[in-house]
């Protein structure tokens, strides 16, 4: 707009210089400057004009200031048409603009534009698999291998109902953040030796249900429960657990293992483990070295005959033992001694003929499954102290059903430190 304005003034000081006179009369014009004479769009204000005493037939000239306004006003006009939305900007956007390199890109600047080759991809998920908020679903597909794009991101991995038959070395390799791994009812006979190293943060080990023989090499030292139950393991090594120091749960139950099959310190490293299940097995004792943290300890429905107090010995922390479905005759005198904070002792389904020695001088012991065994005979003093000394916790449940004692004949003080009447279980045998 300044340079139309400024040639307009321009113009409007030179008309002077250009004044001469004509031959005709004393009439007076101004003439055209040079660069009026190519075709312009103002040229309108520019035509020539007489400077006469004004006769009728002329038109009155026009003052130079009038003109001057009117093309300023027009050319303001059509500047103001021609330029950009009015845009809102505050004090900082002023200063950023000042600054050299500062505030916003340029709108319009192709160089400031994102390039992009071709569109992103989604989600990666397995063929067939869910996948949703870091948990991939992949059971019941009929799956022969570990599936390829796992989401690196995912923590819960469930692989289980497949026809998955072994575990290769990089199946998991890009699964570092995974805490739970999900193998359950598969056709696995085979783990890679280096199948679990990428896992450092696996917490959870499903393997049930499956046909190992043996127990997997190098499991990660964060691993806090491991369930590999229902296989074909025959064999624990001493290092089949070394380094699992943070195992909770164990359980190694519906194995063809037997007592010869566990080497001595097999559990040694199992500093937190507090509950173990070897049941459904071919042990004929209880194990050798169980860890002292064991609070449960369940060794159902195998072949001991025989409870052996030093195999107890330092469980000073375990809660409930769990024996039912054996071939016990025998519990050793100060077996109840090895373990002073028992609560529940499970020994029904047994070969017992008596009830087990320590019980009146346990103060912790609660609830006694008895049930289904060959006890004859129940004395005054086999559950409570002698006399009328009572027990630092009472008993909330005793089971005799199913044994070969005359139930009649028991004598209602045998129970004197039982909590209610209704916990206590003789069965349904009458006098005849």
């Amino acid at each position: 707009m300044g340079v139309w304005v400024a040639a307009a003034l321009l113009a409007d000081r030179q008309g002077p210089q250009h004044v001469q006179k004509q031959s005709r009369g004393n009439a007076i014009t101004r003439e055209r400057p040079e660069w009026q004479s190519a075709p312009f769009p103002f040229a309108g204000f520019w035509e020539p004009h007489t400077l006469s005493p004004q006769p009728e037939q002329h038109r009155p000239v026009q003052p130079h200031s009038s003109r001057m306004k009117s093309a300023c006003l027009f050319l303001l006009l059509a500047t103001a048409c021609c330029s950009l939305p009015f845009r809102q900007s505050g004090f900082l956007d002023f200063m950023m603009e000042d600054e050299a390199g500062s505030g916003e890109p340029e709108i319009g600047k192709p160089t400031d534009l994102p390039m992009v080759d071709s569109p992103m991809e989604g989600p990666v998920c397995p063929f067939r698999c869910q996948c949703h908020l870091r948990v991939t679903q992949c059971s019941d597909l009929g799956l022969k291998s570990v599936p390829d794009k796992i989401p690196p991101d995912t923590t819960l991995l469930d692989l289980q109902n497949n026809k998955i038959s072994e575990i290769k070395e990089g199946d998991f390799k890009t699964l570092k953040g995974l805490h739970a791994l999900i193998l359950v009812n598969n056709k696995i006979t085979a783990i890679h030796a280096k199948a679990f190293m990428p896992l450092g943060k696996l917490q959870r080990l499903y393997l049930s249900k499956n046909l190992l023989k043996d127990m997997p090499a190098n499991m990660p030292k964060s691993l806090q429960e491991l369930r590999i139950h229902e296989n074909e393991i025959i064999k624990i090594k001493k290092a089949s657990f070394e380094g699992l120091v943070n195992v909770i749960v164990m359980e190694l139950g519906s194995n063809p293992l037997k007592s010869s099959g566990i080497d001595g310190g097999a559990f040694a490293d199992l500093k937190r483990v507090s509950y173990i299940r070897i049941a459904d097995t071919n042990l004929t004792e209880i194990p050798k070295g169980l860890p002292s943290s064991l609070s449960e300890l369940h060794l159902d429905g195998n072949k001991i005959t025989k409870v052996q107090a030093g195999r107890l010995k330092g469980l000073k922390h375990l809660a409930k033992l769990g024996l039912s479905f054996n071939e016990i005759s025998v519990v050793d005198n100060g077996t109840m001694a090895m373990v002073p904070h028992l609560r529940e002792l499970h020994l029904d389904n047994n070969a017992l003929t008596v009830v087990p020695p320590g019980l009146p001088e346990h103060k912790y012991i609660q609830v006694v499954y008895l049930h289904a065994n060959k006890i004859g005979a129940v004395g005054t003093e086999d559950f409570c102290p002698p006399g009328f000394n009572t027990k630092k916790a009472m008993y909330s449940g005793i089971s005799l059903f199913s044994n070969p004692v005359p139930y009649w004949e028991v004598q209602p003080i045998t129970f004197r430190c039982v909590f209610d009447r209704s916990a206590i279980q003789l069965g349904n045998y009458r006098k005849k």
